[in-house]
């Protein structure tokens, strides 16, 4: 690090200075009072960067007269679990990465909000309505692999789980990762009770579990593993940003399980009005336009044009999505049979 300049004042001229400089703080009102900071707990690829994080925040601080600081977690299902244990203690003001599945579970923790948003114009597969919490993206889950080393991808979720043991996947972990929780819905709702058999099968093809889609998704890109649990959209962001289309998405002819990201204010936040109209702001077309090439998900807007890269993908015929108050009742008992089928810790 270069050696600061040094500075020699004299001790009067320090405290003449430092009375001017105080002077004018109070002089101004706009310095005087401190701006409130609306602090938004997301998902690390959200707040990092390369993400959709500092052009959110760039754009938002320009009108809000605030602060926005996005607090980067593990995954979306962290989030819930870092609220929970917080509890009304915590410092966020909005939960952003949740999905829908989680919805239920989310509310029933008592710490959040109606969002005073009209959502009725947003444009989801499948459809969506909720007073508390906001769609603002969405993508189908879907397993990514390198044409270079994958010859023969599978086209369906059963050669996924018999295919080649030696040909390595890599997924993430459903108590932590809102994907890894998207996979063990997408097993079920293919395989019904024939989940944890399924799992079992699948076992020996997998490399490791990682608590986020970051981890699994470094793993790939490095060449550690061929195959790994994302989504129909990635390989649009190599394709944009890298040229290449080395990277596909297998599609499945049992259907690509649907993933909706939500967001949600804290009842206890001292913003309110902040995070609604933040809220407000991310829905809307600028923040739209914004999304699909830096968190490489789908708007929830049908007036957002999409770089050519986006006709290239996977076409989803048959969304997958099993319904939210389900999946609450069942969480924990289909984690379970998931923890029991491949020897996860």
């Amino acid at each position: 690090m270069p050696a600061l300049p040094r500075i020699r004042r004299t001790l009067p001229a320090i405290v003449a200075a430092a009375g001017i400089l105080a002077t004018g703080l109070l002089a101004d009102p706009a310095v005087a009072e401190e701006k409130p900071t609306l602090t938004v707990y997301t998902y690390d690829s959200f707040s990092a960067d390369w993400g959709p994080g500092p052009q959110l925040k760039a754009a938002f601080e320009k009108t809000c007269g605030c602060t926005l600081d996005f607090v980067g977690l593990e995954d979306g299902v962290a989030i819930l679990n870092r609220l929970k244990l917080e509890g009304p203690s915590t410092k966020a003001d909005i939960a952003l990465g949740l999905t829908s599945d989680l919805i239920p579970e989310a509310k029933a923790t008592g710490m959040f909000a109606k969002s005073g948003i009209d959502t009725s114009g947003l444009t989801v597969p499948t459809g969506f309505s909720d007073d508390v919490f906001v769609p603002y993206d969405y993508s189908y889950l879907a397993f990514v692999y390198d044409t270079e080393t994958v010859k023969t991808p599978p086209k369906s979720l059963d050669d996924l789980v018999s295919g080649d043991p030696g040909q390595k996947i890599v997924i993430e972990d459903p108590r932590t990762s809102t994907p890894g929780l998207g996979f063990l819905l997408w097993m079920k709702a293919v395989y019904g009770d024939e989940a944890a058999a399924k799992w079992k099968a699948l076992q020996p093809r997998i490399l490791t579990v990682t608590p986020g889609w970051s981890e699994a998704y470094g793993l790939f890109t490095k060449g550690e593993v061929p195959i790994v649990l994302s989504y129909t959209t990635s390989p649009a962001y190599h394709e944009i940003e890298e040229g290449t289309e080395r990277y596909k998405a297998a599609g499945f002819s049992e259907g690509q399980y649907l993933q909706i990201e939500v967001a949600g204010i804290l009842k206890d936040s001292p913003h309110a009005e902040l995070a609604s109209e933040f809220l407000a702001f991310l829905v809307g077309k600028d923040a739209q336009s914004v999304l699909p090439t830096t968190n490489w998900t789908l708007p929830v807007r049908g007036d957002v044009e999409l770089p050519a890269a986006f006709s290239h993908l996977v076409t989803v015929a048959k969304p997958l999505l099993i319904d939210a108050d389900t999946v609450a009742k069942n969480r924990r008992a289909w984690t379970n049979e998931w923890l029991q089928a491949v020897g996860a810790r």
